[in-house]
């Protein structure tokens, strides 16, 4: 019987070690944090987005750059997949109107205990507060209540995640150990993240907190519907999260990024036109807004914010711009802040089997690989699918191995 050892007990270490414990292999799982699966457990607080409902090559796309060398573990454990593994566990899912999957309690605690006494059925063994400090020679250096232990296995995987929510446990600092092994690892970039731009004092203390939505926004990344939050240090939420990466790499680029929005996506701009057309010229700019194209509140103050000169503007071009209001961002919010991250061990440092190239024995899954996906079930799909692959790996690795 081969004894794997897996650092980490997120989605991916705790899906690998359901896998390999179920083909007979010991498995040990040792997380740094006092309790396993907290960043899952966090994900939850707001409703546990577990996947998504979308056909599986549109799903893939949403990998960006990775999705096709992301697709044997994504072909391995679909979104189908996922939900007759939850309703494995007892946790009954349903489909949400954005097509998101959910538990039916739309919690996290109940599937990770459900999922956590699976494992130890298995014979799973889980050391919480064992942190992984590196290498000494072939053995991997761990910090523990007992203090300092050289721990050895047949395979290790790696499912130590990325470098977002340090306080969860995720704090890349693992990345200098494995570069100095020869391991090639992108930097890491938030993901998900919100970005900064310069209010008015006005803005922040009228509207800091507000949701805008019913709008469409567009960068680089396309032209996608949905809603934001405006805060006092600029924009966040589900439609920011979705453009984050063209607008990071853009900042990256450019020095700035642009995010445009139209805020009556459900009118033409000659429809918008000729509304605005029809009020009275001595009406006041909140009223030509509010009656001609109804805007108040927020979206009436981002007008204002964006285009300083719009109430000065004739019909047609008034439209123009509440069709295409340029909302300029400065940078992103800290990594420490951000839902994920990207960067991370670069897919070709792995073979097919999950293991790391330059460190025979070693194999790496979920976030601490370099790819990133919008919020929407992805980020929880590719990790349980990539931690289920690398079990496989290992399995056919130690197989061969004899």
């Amino acid at each position: 019987m081969a004894h794997i050892g897996i650092i980490g007990g997120g989605p991916a270490g705790l899906m690998a070690a359901e896998v390999l414990s179920a083909r007979g292999h010991a498995v040990t799982v040792l997380e740094a944090m006092p309790t396993v699966g907290r960043k899952f457990l966090m994900a939850g607080k707001s409703g546990l987005n577990i996947t998504h409902s979308e056909p599986h090559e549109v799903l893939l796309g949403r990998y960006g750059a990775a999705g096709e060398r992301l697709r044997v573990a994504l072909d391995g454990f679909t979104a189908a997949d996922i939900r007759d593994w939850c309703a494995g566990l007892g946790i009954e899912t349903f489909v949400g109107s954005s097509g998101r999957v959910f538990p039916t309690s739309m919690k996290g605690s109940p599937l990770l205990r459900a999922w956590l006494a699976r494992l130890e059925k298995q014979g799973v063994v889980i050391r919480t507060r064992h942190r992984w400090q590196g290498f000494s020679g072939d053995d991997l250096v761990f910090t523990t209540p007992a203090g300092q232990k050289l721990l050895r296995f047949d395979a290790i995987l790696l499912a130590l995640g990325g470098a977002s929510w340090p306080r969860l446990g995720s704090d890349g600092q693992w990345a200098p150990w494995l570069t100095e092994r020869g391991v090639a690892v992108a930097p890491f970039l938030p993901a998900n993240c919100g970005f900064e731009t310069e209010w008015s004092p006005f803005l922040v203390e009228r509207f800091g907190g507000e949701p805008v939505k019913n709008v469409t926004a567009t960068s680089s990344a396309g032209a996608l519907g949905g809603e934001f939050v405006v805060t006092r240090w600029g924009v966040e939420g589900s439609l920011v999260y979705a453009h984050s990466a063209a607008l990071r790499d853009q900042i990256a680029a450019e020095g700035l990024a642009t995010l445009t929005l139209d805020l009556v996506p459900q009118r033409s701009h000659e429809r918008l036109a000729a509304d605005l057309e029809r009020q009275p010229p001595k009406a006041s700019f909140g009223n030509r807004l509010r009656k001609g194209a109804g805007l108040n509140g927020i979206k009436a103050a981002l007008v204002r914010e964006c285009v300083p000169e719009a109430a000065g503007l004739a019909p047609p071009a008034l439209a123009a711009q509440l069709k295409a209001l340029p909302l300029t961002l400065l940078q992103t919010r800290p990594l420490a802040e951000a839902i994920s991250s990207a960067g991370g061990i670069k897919l070709s440092s792995i073979d097919n089997n999950s293991m790391l190239s330059a460190i025979p024995g070693l194999f790496a899954a979920g976030e601490m690989l370099d790819w990133e996906a919008p919020t929407g079930g992805y980020l929880l799909t590719a990790c349980m699918a990539t931690g289920r692959a690398a079990a496989e790996g290992i399995d056919r690795f130690l197989a061969a191995r004899g």
